[in-house]
């Protein structure tokens, strides 16, 4: 709030009647009365002109970062969402102090909504924490997408393990290699990642057992052998 009103007060700079009252002798008696209209309308312009610019500015810096440290389009998406709502309120509000409203007034809405956040995000914080650790696998890169992981619930259960096929801000999506039916997936919650142990590899791992993985299926009955035929008996 504080870097708000400091731009706004330097825009604000432009209505100050002092300096107002230099460039009057050069402006029509008919447009005097418009300036009370003119002067705030052309605040606004340059305050939305300014946050295009700076929006533009910022999704640009966000493209060439995840170039350059190939970074996923799931974790780049959700960041410019936060900075381009970021950049609507901020802009928003100035709009309004620059319309007549008073800072005290937008204060107290700016603590009622960031009260109003701050209960919702503790309430929804199950959710949210498998975002923030969607984040920490995308910028850790504990494994990556196919490799094999295993999560190892304690030292005598096996846990579930498979390959890695897709990561989102909730899941974390394994092929499960020991399931009976073939392409059977485990969606396993990111939080869960960080609150066990991870067994990893590069490449696929043995089975735990040699026919744990896809059992072909049952071996046919050989077919019984014909009896001989007695030998005849000499008359």
């Amino acid at each position: 709030m504080a870097w708000s009103q400091s731009i706004g007060a330097n825009i604000g700079a432009l209505a100050d009647s002092t300096r107002l009252n230099r460039y009057r002798t050069y402006i029509p008696e008919w447009a005097h009365e418009w300036l009370d209209v003119i002067v705030p309308g052309l605040q606004i312009l340059l305050i939305v002109v300014v946050a295009m610019l700076l929006h533009h500015t910022v999704r640009r810096l966000l493209r060439r970062a995840a170039r350059l440290y190939h970074l996923p389009m799931e974790l780049v998406r959700p960041i410019g969402g936060v900075v381009r709502w970021f950049i609507i309120g901020g802009a928003f509000l100035m709009c309004l102090e620059r319309l007549g409203v008073s800072a005290t007034v937008l204060w107290t809405a700016f603590s009622s909504f960031a009260a109003v956040g701050a209960v919702a995000f503790f309430a929804v914080w199950s959710v949210l924490s498998n975002f923030f650790c969607a984040l920490l696998i995308f910028t850790v890169r504990p494994f990556r997408i196919g490799d094999y992981i295993e999560i190892i619930d304690s030292g005598e259960k096996p846990g579930a393990r498979g390959q890695v096929i897709d990561i989102d801000m909730l899941f974390t999506t394994l092929r499960d290699v020991d399931a009976a039916e073939p392409n059977t997936q485990l969606h396993v919650p990111n939080t869960l990642i960080f609150q066990k142990m991870v067994r990893h590899w590069r490449h696929a791992p043995y089975p735990r057992e040699p026919s744990a993985v896809h059992p072909g299926p049952p071996a046919a009955a050989e077919p019984a052998a014909e009896p001989e035929p007695a030998p005849s008996k000499p008359e």
